[in-house]
């Protein structure tokens, strides 16, 4: 394991009043007995490439990259892991004597919690993803990676879902992009399996706190509807899909499982999961299972 002792390590992204990172890889660390602090970076884009470059220094574990910085930071770093390339995206970096090697954990994170919270496997299955930043190409991958059949996107700038959906087409997946409009996402979920908010709408203590993409009139019964959003644990999303009868999955285990991979990254012990969901459980106001 590396010494660990005095270190820290944080999360990079703003705004970050939502966040609950600091919570449970705080409780890791503490579980362990691993003498490091997680903080709670919050950086506007003019500061990104210095608070990025701070993470060179010798306490410096790493950091975890949110909204809206995925992409943004990958020109700042000195390698990218192969799947996180192929993603273009960033979510974990790590600090290895000085050098910064970017990480993409959303991915596997993401997959994980669809097989097993949401008990979905997605080979043979036709996904809608809402959004085409930094974390809908971690989703896309995924699903095409795990053998989905088809994979529609609707982002506000087409032109971000037509480069996404040129990407994973080289993975056998068919693609298409429909406008961000209620009608033409309403329609093509009827002809889908799954549905991803992979935006921030709806997030809480952000500008689109309250709002849901969707509306319950327009979510069949037989989609399963998972946002990537974890607070509220119950989304304005989560709530329309609750009211049409479909089966939900919230942002929550994701949070956990790609937290926990990157916990891994930095330290090389095994995450204790177990304490990290009870404590962003508890940073959320979760009290029942």
């Amino acid at each position: 394991m590396r010494d660990t002792s005095t270190h820290r390590a944080g999360i990079i992204g703003y705004p970050l009043g939502h966040s609950v990172s600091p919570a449970f890889q705080q409780a890791a660390f503490d579980a362990l007995g691993i003498a490091a602090r997680y903080e709670a970076w919050e950086t506007p884009l003019e500061r990104l490439a210095d608070r990025v470059a701070r993470l060179r220094e010798p306490a410096m574990l790493g950091a975890n990259v949110t909204v809206p910085y995925k992409q943004d930071v990958l020109a700042l770093l000195d390698d990218i892991e192969p799947q996180a390339r192929r993603i273009g995206a960033v979510n974990t970096i790590v600090n290895s004597g000085g050098r910064l090697t970017g990480y993409n954990t959303d991915s596997a994170g993401f997959l994980r919690a669809l097989q097993e919270e949401g008990g979905f496997d997605p080979r043979e299955r036709r996904a809608l993803l809402l959004g085409a930043g930094g974390a809908a190409r971690a989703v896309a991958f995924a699903l095409a990676q795990a053998g989905a059949k088809g994979i529609a996107i609707a982002n506000r700038t087409p032109g971000r879902a037509e480069s996404l959906a040129r990407e994973i087409a080289s993975l056998e997946v068919e693609t298409e992009v429909i406008p961000w409009e209620a009608e033409p996402i309403g329609a093509l979920l009827w002809y889908c399996h799954l549905v991803v908010n992979c935006t921030s709408i709806g997030t809480a203590h952000g500008p689109t706190e309250g709002l849901s993409l969707v509306a319950a009139e327009l979510i069949p019964r037989a989609v399963l509807v998972c946002d990537l959003v974890y607070n509220p644990p119950l989304t304005p999303l989560l709530k329309e899909a609750q009211r049409a009868g479909a089966r939900i999955l919230g942002g929550l285990p994701m949070l956990i499982h790609q937290g926990a991979a990157a916990f891994e990254l930095w330290t090389g012990r095994q995450p204790p999961e177990d304490v990290m969901l009870a404590a962003a459980r508890k940073a959320l106001g979760v009290t029942s299972s």
